[in-house]
Order: structure tokens, then sequence, then C-alpha cells
């Protein structure tokens, strides 16, 4: 009896080294691939960086647990699958009290640290700066629009920053809730009805970039779109003060045609 229970402990082994080792060199190739894939356009702010970061990291805990487990259960049903004409029952299996307490403590610990490192990540890049610009963004269906508190401008349908310079965004929704996302900024942030969320962001380069909804928020969502635009401190100067002689109602005509709502 105990040869033929040694004989099944060294094919059990000789399975689980094979499925490790599939598993291994596949967790490998799926990494590689998915730290290859330029999955975010090109940074616009202090914090992309650190956000593209921490996403590779992500991808790095990810892909390994997906491609093991899957390996596991393909494995599995390949190698372990009844053949034509068998009928009877599968071996009893019982519980592996080791075996559990592995595979609650690696995911737990694996969870806690990617969410202590997140949270790290995200206080520090939205830490405030002293000398910011205040935006109060307000998401209605199916426009954005932006009021200046401390520059007077009181609305504007474009939405124009300082390059160098942080930004504080107060975030409303005038309905449904919508959420503000400009993916060069790697900052996105919902705005829900009742309440004014808040995020701050340090553009980093000039430009114009897109405005959008990332929140399902009615029939018209996809045209939810408006741009931002990233100048010199001397141009937003210039385009505060025009924004105040028109009394702060309206931006450029571009901007309102932009979001199509």
């Amino acid at each position: 009896m105990e040869e033929p229970a040694r004989e099944v402990s060294r094919v059990n082994r000789r399975e689980m080294a094979k499925m490790l080792a599939i598993g291994v060199v596949a967790s490998l190739v799926g990494v590689a691939v998915a730290l290859a894939i330029d999955w975010f356009p090109a940074e616009s702010s202090t914090a992309a960086d650190r956000i593209d970061t921490l996403w590779d990291i992500v991808l790095m805990c990810a892909v390994p647990i997906f491609v093991l487990v899957m390996t596991v259960a393909i494995y599995s049903v390949v190698r372990f699958r009844a053949r034509p004409g068998h009928t009877g029952d599968g071996p009893p299996i019982h519980g592996n009290t080791k075996l559990e307490i592995i595979w609650v403590t690696i995911p737990f610990v694996i969870v806690t640290s990617l969410a202590i490192y997140s949270w790290i990540v995200l206080d520090d890049i939205e830490a405030s700066e002293q000398d910011q610009v205040v935006v109060e963004v307000t998401g209605r269906q199916f426009a954005w629009s932006f009021a200046y508190p401390e520059e007077g401008v009181k609305q504007a349908d474009e939405l124009v920053l300082p390059v160098d310079r942080q930004t504080e965004f107060k975030i409303r929704s005038a309905d449904v809730i919508h959420s503000f996302w400009v993916p060069e900024f790697r900052m996105k942030k919902d705005a829900v009805p009742g309440l004014t969320t808040t995020t701050r962001v340090t553009p980093t380069r000039t430009g114009s970039w897109q405005i959008v909804c990332a929140e399902l928020c009615g029939i018209g969502h996809a045209t939810m779109r408006q741009r931002v635009r990233v100048v010199r401190p001397e141009e937003y100067e210039r385009w505060v003060a025009e924004r105040r002689q028109e009394g702060g109602q309206g931006g450029e005509a571009g901007g309102s045609g932009e979001n199509g709502g």
C-alpha cells in the first residue's frame, strides 16, 4: 500500500511542478507585454509620473496572480478531465489548513501593501501648495462650466490654466453624477449632486487637451467634452483680464462649440 501512495505523491509533485513552471513563464511574458503597452497619453502634470509608476506596480502584482490562477484552472481541466466512458467519482479531497492560510495571507498582504502605497502617492500628489489657482467646476447634462472666484471670473465655458502653478478644482454637479477627467493630467474626480469634491493638479507643459466625462450620465454623455488650455503665466493673466472685463460671462467661442451639448 505504501508504494502506490508514494508513486501517487511523486506524480502529484511532478504535476505541481509542471503547473508552476508554466505559470511562471506565462507570468513573465504577461508582465512584459503589460509593461510594454503604452496605456496613457503623454504626461502633462507633476502627478503623472507617480501615477504611471503606481499603475506599473499594480500590473506587476495583478498579472502574475491572474496568469497563475488561470494556468492552474486550465491545466486542471485539460490534465484531469474525465475520460470517455469513465463514470466513477473522483478521489475524496480534504481541506488543507496550511494551504488555506497561505492563499488568504498572500492576497491580504498584497492588497494591503498596494492600498498603503496608493494612499501615500495620492497624499503626495494632492498636497496643497501656496499661490494656487482655484477653479470651481460645475457639471451638467451635457457640458462643463468654470468659475475663478479669486480672479473675479464668474463663469467661463473654457478652462484655461497657467503652467507650473497648482490648480485646486472644486467640483460640483447640477444634476446627475459626472466624472471630471483630463487623461494627460492623470486626474479624475466625480462630480456628485449635493457634494463638493476637490482635487489638485500642477500642469507641467503648455498645450490643449480634452476634458472628458468618465461617468455615464445620460444620452448625451459622449458629447460632454470640452478643452483645457495650459498657457504661460502672462497669457493666463491676459485671459483672466479679458474675462473680467466681459463680466466673466462665457469663454471663447470655440470652447462652447467643443462640447457638442
